[in-house]
């Protein structure tokens, strides 16, 4: 058996360039055993890939509601590229709310960590409010990645979708970025905004 989710496929309309993103992934396996590939990334419409990364995973039950999953992550250019040993779990918890999370360690020996959440309220049948949150971690400072130790960035969004078929939604909304500590620090230094809000447009859609 095999699957592929879109989770979020959207642009992100700017005062100035459009930006855009995206978050899916695909498996293949069966109950016991999965491999699992995930991607992300976001950018400018007509321009630059701010940031990319994939991620191949093996992945296996420890519950009726959550799988573990190991592997590896490749960050891409143009930031500096990185691999990453890959620890994590991916499942649904109490209230069906979904859940993710990950600890990476980089072949330079940073070590971070990430965590994700959302949950659907079915307004009717067809039209689902979303809200989304990540949340990053890391052990230490890397100055090349723009990242201090300590709570590093938390993102918070919310979706209104309207789904045609249970495979396929459009979607309006917004999402709120925020940086913390030194890595906000350090975002002021290289002339970044700390924080930002923008109104994000896109579908969710699945096979």
């Amino acid at each position: 058996a095999w699957k592929v989710m879109l989770s979020t496929a959207e642009i992100r309309p700017q005062s100035g360039d459009d930006g855009y993103g995206w978050e899916g992934e695909a498996w293949y396996g069966g109950d016991e055993h999965r491999l699992v590939l995930k991607s992300s990334g976001e950018g400018v419409l007509g321009g630059d890939l701010h940031s990319s990364e994939v991620q191949a995973l093996y992945s296996r039950p420890i519950g009726p509601y959550f799988d573990w999953q190991v592997g590896v992550r490749h960050d891409f250019e143009p930031g500096p590229s990185r691999t990453y040993a890959t620890l994590g779990f991916e499942g649904v918890a109490p209230y069906w709310f979904e859940l993710e999370g990950a600890a990476f360690l980089s072949e330079k020996g940073d070590l971070s960590a990430r965590l994700e959440g959302s949950y659907d309220f079915r307004l009717t049948q067809k039209l689902i409010l979303e809200p989304r949150a990540e949340l990053s971690l890391a052990a230490q400072k890397v100055r090349e990645l723009g990242i201090g130790s300590g709570v590093t960035d938390a993102e918070v969004g919310l979706r209104l979708r309207y789904e045609f078929r249970r495979e396929f939604g459009p979607y309006i909304g917004v999402m709120h970025e925020r940086k913390f500590g030194e890595t906000a620090d350090l975002a002021r230094e290289a002339g970044e905004d700390r924080d930002s809000t923008t109104f994000v447009v896109g579908v969710r859609a699945w096979f």
